[in-house]
């Protein structure tokens, strides 16, 4: 097949499931080729390296001056921004139709998860999916379209008055944005997510059906190096609140003193304030938190090798790859049940599931770990078998092979009540 890709992805897990694919289609001797904005994060991992990447231009939104401007600039921003990335998305799709591709293979937009390049290619296309924009749907840390808190005597207060203005503009910019991630999403022939959990958020999202398309891990990177394991628990995700930090300083704090593990934080980026805010709480618990931020992968195998367990403890996180790279490294998780970690840990055999956020239960959990060594080497063990038995890159590019083959052979129409009845209106 030739296949055509665009992203516009950060560093992270997205960006390396988007390589290893683009690696395994080459290998199966398929052809590729990439387009991406200058947003999209083009030094890890980087694509350009093995196949040809077209950088677009994305013309960044210009703040309006002025008071109208002011009022009106979280809605704008918004919309310029839709309107920018739209016109980046047209021209790319425009020499996409032009190169004789059999099919589009789309991923996700760090701005708004689905792009309009599905709008604008004339030819069977798929989208893999990591995840809705949860911000719009989930509480991170709260819904962005609630109501603002009700107050006694409210048309008398101007300031009240003009944050519900301004909240109002804002909420209206956030529908816009939610009813063209929509439209975009619609526009594909298939969705491909990476969880059975991943499945049902989109169908709660966009009431849209999908397939799951499990991802792989590169166990010849990520394997046991046979180290020194040190009183070390390791945590991998980037630093911000959807990663849950604050959950495992919790459990961590939870276990004896004179044995309590270091809580050593591996991050592809970090959110300044939250993580200042980690390292305080860490400081009034009595962690030692020591976080690690855009550190190479051999740092990130080699500290993987060191911890003696990984802690997992993001909220409703779609997938996760950390445990299963931790795990062909032959080191045992401790993860809350939440998300798509469901799938890939099976309690006993490569970690431990702990049914609810308690500190204690997950502090007791990893406690067994590092006090049983023969357990933990044991469930180490058993670890690196199951990911190479069940989350093989080999098994994931089968998956995704076989998926692109079949949407190139026919049109998969996905039929929604939105699609009959919603018609596109200008912005």
């Amino acid at each position: 097949m030739r296949i055509a890709i665009w992203h516009n992805l950060p560093s992270g897990g997205g960006k390396r499931a988007l390589y290893y694919h683009v690696l395994g289609l080459l290998e199966r001797g398929h052809t590729l080729e990439s387009w991406c904005p200058p947003t999209a994060d083009r030094t890890y991992l980087s694509l350009s390296n093995i196949i040809k990447e077209n950088i677009v231009p994305l013309h960044q939104p210009v703040e309006k001056s002025g008071l109208v401007g002011n009022i009106l600039s979280p809605y704008q921003r918004i919309v310029d921004r839709i309107r920018a990335l739209e016109q980046h998305c047209q021209q790319c799709a425009d020499e996409i139709n032009r190169g004789d591709f059999d099919i589009l293979f789309a991923n996700s937009c760090c701005f708004f998860r689905t792009s309009a390049i599905g709008r604008y290619v004339n030819i069977p296309k798929v989208i893999y999916l990591g995840e809705p924009n949860r911000w719009l749907y989930e509480a991170m840390p709260q819904l962005p379209w609630l109501a603002l808190p009700s107050i006694k005597a409210w048309w008398s207060s101007p300031k009240y008055l003009q944050a519900f203005l301004n909240n109002l503009i804002e909420v209206q910019g956030i529908r816009v944005q939610a009813r063209e991630e929509l439209y975009n999403i619609q526009a594909f022939d298939l969705i491909l997510v990476n969880s059975l959990f991943s499945r049902e958020s989109v169908r709660r999202t966009y009431g849209l059906d999908s397939k799951v398309c499990y991802l792989g891990i590169d166990s010849d990177m990520f394997k046991p190096l046979n180290l020194p394991r040190e009183n070390i628990v390791v945590g991998l995700g980037s630093i911000y609140i959807g990663k849950g930090l604050e959950r495992a300083v919790h459990a961590i704090a939870t276990i004896e003193k004179d044995r309590r593990p270091s809580l050593i934080w591996i991050g592809n980026f970090s959110e300044e304030s939250y993580q200042h805010q980690i390292a305080q709480l860490a400081l009034s618990l009595e962690v030692d938190f020591v976080p690690k931020v855009n550190i190479s992968d051999s740092e990130v195998v080699n500290l993987l090798n060191q911890a003696s367990v990984m802690i997992y403890t993001p909220v409703l996180e779609p997938f996760g790859l950390a445990p299963l790279e931790a795990n062909a490294c032959e080191t045992p998780v401790v993860a809350i049940a939440e998300g798509g970690v469901r799938e890939s840990i099976k309690d006993g055999i490569n970690g431990f599931l702990i049914n609810n956020n308690n500190p204690v239960e997950i502090g007791q959990a990893i406690s067994r770990l590092l006090c049983d060594r023969e357990l933990a080497h044991r469930i180490g063990k058993q670890a690196r078998s199951y990911v190479l038995e069940k989350w093989s890159l080999e098994k994931a590019i089968d998956q995704l092979e076989q998926y692109l083959q079949e949407t190139r052979g026919k049109r998969i129409f996905l039929p929604t009540t939105a699609q009959i009845t919603v018609q596109a209106v200008s912005i």
